[in-house]
């Protein structure tokens, strides 16, 4: 099958849904389908068997665009838009597999060319002006809830990431279209080599701490300045590692770190490529995720269930649809209680058990095999309602 995906993201960036449009990639190509991504001139080339890269002109000349809603992506949107355009009129295109906002299009541009649609579903979108501190304006939020319910109303299928999403699509009364997809897949399923890991945590601990990891990046809704605080009052010897940060973000948790008197005890390592993260998780003893909005499911937290290693994150939905006390310790999003968790984490006791429950977990259901019959029950689903919508 000929699939046109719109993707309006960098692509390829480690980060939120270029890393999850990366492994939608993946399982095409290895499912034997043949894609033309279009998307936006920033990023790295990755290539997979069958797929071909069209991005749009920079005519801005921008560097870089930032994650969540932004105006410069409203340039790079409108081209992306016309090329996918050109590329449908062209002919050749048995299904559009789209993202994010470009679903929008993705669905104009289905029943003009009479195809089916596929709409990934990352996120809500009217959630995504808040969680990004784009506008909080109601008029605005609705725009983007109507618009919400017209891509869903107008998709074949929906690829829902999380149960959040999964319950949202079915409020709006299109469960059936949806296919629950989480983004469990990692870059590297073979773990770092014995020697890496160990000359790693002589770097990272070079007086033989305990490490604590952090892997993210450093936007206010992951909670930098709590896990900061709780390693303030944190008693037992311990390195915190927060990997992924950059820019002022970087700067600011730099400077939060000196206030509160622990620049000695935390380590920053800038943003590294993917790939490398799976070596700081296993130099890790214990991992960590202080996220305090949003309800979408960490991307981060499948890999940190499939390390075996005791995992604390805040006992909130964002984390609770997948993790529950007897694979995680789950913690009150606040400095105290962070601080029990990762106390409780790094004296051992029951963490280690519940990080072996997880990894047979996640050894048992994310599995590549499960994530590539999904993404054909996603296709399959998306040409089976081929033009049978409804209208606005």
């Amino acid at each position: 099958m000929n699939v046109l995906m719109l993707a309006p993201e960098p692509y390829f960036q480690a980060r939120g849904t270029p890393i999850s449009v990366y492994f939608r990639l993946s399982a095409l190509s290895e499912l034997g389908h043949r894609v033309t991504l279009v998307t936006y001139p920033l990023g790295e080339d990755r290539v997979f068997p069958g797929l071909k890269i069209v991005r749009v002109p920079n005519v801005l000349g921008l560097r870089s665009v930032k994650i969540g809603p932004s105006l410069a992506k409203i340039p790079f949107d409108a081209l992306l838009f016309l090329r996918a355009f050109l590329k449908l009129a062209g002919g050749g295109y048995d299904l559009i597999f789209s993202h994010e906002e470009a679903s929008l299009f993705g669905v104009w541009l289905a029943k003009l060319f009479g195809r089916p649609h596929l709409y990934d579903m990352h996120s809500s979108l009217p959630q995504q002006l808040e969680n990004f501190g784009f506008s909080r304006s109601p008029l605005l939020k609705s725009l983007f809830g109507r618009m919400e319910r017209y891509v869903l109303r107008n998709s074949g299928s929906v690829i829902v990431i999380c149960r959040d999403l999964e319950r949202q699509v079915r409020f709006l009364g299109q469960a059936d279209k949806a296919v629950f997809l989480e983004n469990f897949l990692d870059f590297d399923e073979k773990p770092p080599a014995a020697a890496e890991v160990k000359k790693a945590r002589r770097e990272l601990a070079p007086r033989g701490d305990k490490i604590v990891l952090y892997a993210g990046n450093f936007l206010p809704y992951q909670g930098i300045p709590l896990l900061l605080e709780a390693a303030a009052r944190v008693k037992k010897s311990a390195v915190f590692v927060l990997v992924g940060g950059s820019g002022p973000d970087l700067e600011r948790m730099r400077d939060k770190a000196q206030s509160l008197g622990i620049a000695d005890k935390v380590k920053f390592v800038r943003r590294v490529p993917p790939d490398r993260i799976p070596l700081f998780v296993a130099a890790a003893d214990v991992l960590v995720s202080p996220r305090l909005a949003g309800t979408n499911t960490p991307l981060k937290i499948y890999s940190f269930l499939k390390s075996g290693k005791p995992l604390v994150a805040t006992d909130l939905w964002t984390h609770t649809q997948v993790l529950d006390p007897r694979i995680a310790i789950l913690v009150e999003p606040n400095p105290s209680g962070l601080a029990r968790g990762l106390e409780a984490a790094l004296a051992g006791g029951p963490a280690p058990a519940r990080a072996r429950a997880a990894k047979k977990k996640a050894d048992r259901e994310y599995t590549r095999a499960s994530y590539l019959k999904k993404m054909g029950e996603a296709l399959a689903k998306a040409r089976a309602r081929r033009n049978k919508e409804p209208g606005p």
